[in-house]
């Protein structure tokens, strides 16, 4: 059939006593989950993809690879619900933790120990876009081990997708991505993957998501296989769109109300360069700093009509959120400040709507905000 069937079953007829078949057991393995894990493989460049049933459930299968004793260092900008979980979760296990600012690659090389199991990138990194050179990364650690006992490079794929970043092409070791965002792109499945072109990584991840157990319903596999079919189309329409915003925020009537706008497309953004060589095209997400406080910020995320006050990124539709108190609320104030998640800054993620009418959302809530501070 052109459309992969949606296998339900938890358990499968076996031919012989302790001759099990390819599949047994739905936990182990679903022809509907390989269905879906085959295409994302393929869409990264990898030998092998492995699905779980959110994001974080495929972040935890990667640091169950991990042991007491062992170092995890990590970008200081990520998604809030990855820094509680290192911070809050994996620390209490006997794992140290480090969040560096990776643009400066000396001092993100200084944070690396003898003990470091894993490095953990997301770029662009949420909610402040900025953007990490994985290559540079991935030579450090190769230099720095030269192959013995050599890190687990990650790389956070969820903001570009790969159709506009391929992460193992650039040296690392596993990619990842929120399966729930762009490559879903529905907003309808929760779900997470990664994908390797490690064969002993493969065999242990394999063998996590057996013994462990966050595997995704077939179901939702079966949408988010829906979902994969039409990202190259969704991704174009996402980056023309979120272009066109990122412009108009930065020199468009509105502008005066306007602090920064962080987009890696925009040459103004500090390393838009690297993001041109690094990646082939820029995803819908932005992010921009209003004039004003929390009380400016809060009143513009309610005027909006188009955009909804959302948590959440990379589906058709558009949204807004205040990342301070909303997706990483969780982050401390004091990390916070340092990264640059004020309350004044605002993130977008920009759908596949007609452009001019999410500008002109964007124009009526401005209006709404400053006329009424007149």
């Amino acid at each position: 059939s052109s459309a992969s069937p949606i296998s339900l079953s938890t358990t499968f007829k076996q031919s012989a006593p302790g001759v099990p078949p390819k599949y047994d057991y739905s936990r182990a393995g679903n022809p509907t989950r390989t269905a879906f894990e085959e295409c994302v493989a393929k869409l990264e460049g990898a030998a092998e993809g492995f699905a779980a049933s959110s994001g974080l459930a495929a972040t935890m299968l990667i640091v169950n690879m991990l042991k007491s004793g062992d170092h995890i260092l990590v970008c200081d900008d990520v998604y809030g619900g990855t820094n509680r979980y290192f911070n809050r979760v994996v620390a209490n296990f006997g794992i140290d933790i480090s969040m560096v600012d990776p643009i400066d690659l000396t001092k993100f090389e200084s944070a690396i120990q003898d003990n470091t199991a894993l490095v953990w990138l997301e770029t662009p990194t949420n909610p402040t876009l900025k953007i990490i050179d994985i290559a540079a990364v991935c030579e450090m650690v190769n230099r720095r081990f030269e192959g013995k006992n050599k890190p687990i490079v990650v790389v956070d794929n969820t903001f570009a997708s790969p159709y506009f970043q391929r992460p193992l092409e650039l040296g690392a070791s596993l990619v990842f991505s929120s399966v729930t965002k762009y490559i879903n792109g529905h907003t309808d499945v929760c779900m997470g993957v990664i994908c390797t072109n490690d064969t002993e990584l493969a065999k242990k991840l394999r063998f996590l998501q057996l013994a462990v157990g966050p595997a995704p319903s077939p179901f939702d596999c079966y949408l988010a296989l829906r979902g994969a079919r039409t990202l190259h189309l969704r991704m174009r329409q996402h980056e023309t769109n979120s272009i066109m915003i990122a412009k108009w925020l930065e020199t468009g009537e509105k502008s005066g109300f306007v602090k920064k706008v962080i987009h890696p497309g925009l040459p103004s953004h500090p390393q838009h360069e690297l993001a041109k060589r690094q990646m082939k095209g820029f995803s819908g997400m932005l992010s921009f700093v209003i004039d004003g406080g929390i009380a400016e910020a809060t009143l513009f995320l309610q005027s909006l009509k188009i955009f909804a006050l959302a948590e959440s990124l990379g589906g058709y539709e558009s949204l807004a959120e205040l990342p301070s108190v909303m997706t990483h609320a969780s982050v401390p104030a004091e990390q916070r400040e340092i990264i640059g998640i004020s309350d004044s800054l605002i993130r977008l993620s920009v759908g596949i709507e007609e452009p001019e009418d999410l500008i002109a959302d964007l124009s009526q809530a401005f209006e709404i905000v400053y006329n009424k501070k007149k």
